[in-house]
């Protein structure tokens, strides 16, 4: 079996709800984007025993090496597949809901683009934790219940507020779509945690809000030089009772 075969059946296992153990520690990676350096220092330091990593998203474009980027973390994956988990972005969404610049997308071949476009649509897209959190790239979905992820598809509106979802420092629920993404308030927040019975959440996406948002219930980690000079991750004990701010979580600059 090569390497595109052995990816895709170890991604067609997993839902597209991830739920993590109550044991050992959780690193949360956010947008990477092409930052290779980011990714290698994250692996070296927390691919081991002991450690689950969820990355949210967004290994493709702005930076330089999106290729090696994702491949490192496709190896990996196949490697260990109980620990390390690759969220889908908006990026790896592209050929679902195109976007522009999307500048590793277009180096592609017309059979790369084939085969990244299959692997990236069996990507997950939410990680869960017992104690509490839920890891998404944009917004959480307002589904009914946390299972209900399980049976999101491609392209709908469920999709559209996981991989493109924006969060504003504002009251109210849906605040309306801006150039394409659609934009959500604290009430739009608070209702979906309540109804999902989360109590944190762990974004990447937006590189430009405020880092903790929410009442310290929320927040939002970059992990590129693509965007920021300093790259952040979190790390949650995944053996705590509930973690109920973002202060009970270990940031860390890498």
């Amino acid at each position: 079996m090569d390497f595109w075969e052995q990816i895709k059946d170890t991604l067609k296992q997993e839902p597209k709800l991830i739920k993590l153990p109550a044991q050992g520690k959780a690193v949360f990676v956010g947008d990477t984007h092409g930052d290779l350096e980011a990714t290698e220092l994250i692996l070296e330091k927390y691919f081991k025993p002991g450690y689950f990593l969820v990355f949210l998203g967004d290994y493709v474009d702005r930076g330089t090496y999106s290729r090696e980027n994702i491949e490192l973390l496709l190896y990996k994956k196949i490697e260990a597949p109980e620990r390390i988990f690759l969220l889908m972005g908006n990026h790896e969404g592209h050929p679902i809901l195109p976007f522009y610049p999307a500048d590793f997308w277009d180096t592609l071949s017309f059979s790369e683009r084939e085969e990244f476009k299959e692997i990236f649509q069996l990507l997950p897209l939410v990680a869960i934790t017992e104690n509490g959190l839920i890891g998404v790239h944009g917004v959480p979905p307002d589904v009914d219940q946390l299972e209900d992820i399980n049976n999101i598809q491609l392209g709908d509106k469920h999709w559209q507020q996981i991989t493109w979802g924006d969060l504003a420092e504002k009251d109210g629920g849906f605040l309306g779509d801006f150039w394409g993404r659609p934009v959500y308030g604290q009430t739009y927040f608070e209702q979906v945690m309540a109804k999902l019975n989360r109590t944190v959440l762990i974004r990447s996406h937006q590189p430009h809000i405020n880092p903790i948002t929410f009442n310290k219930r929320c927040l939002t980690i970059i992990t590129s030089h693509a965007y920021n000079h300093v790259r952040h991750i979190a790390i949650a004990d995944l053996t705590k009772p509930i973690i109920k701010t973002v202060s009970e979580l270990e940031i860390k600059e890498i």
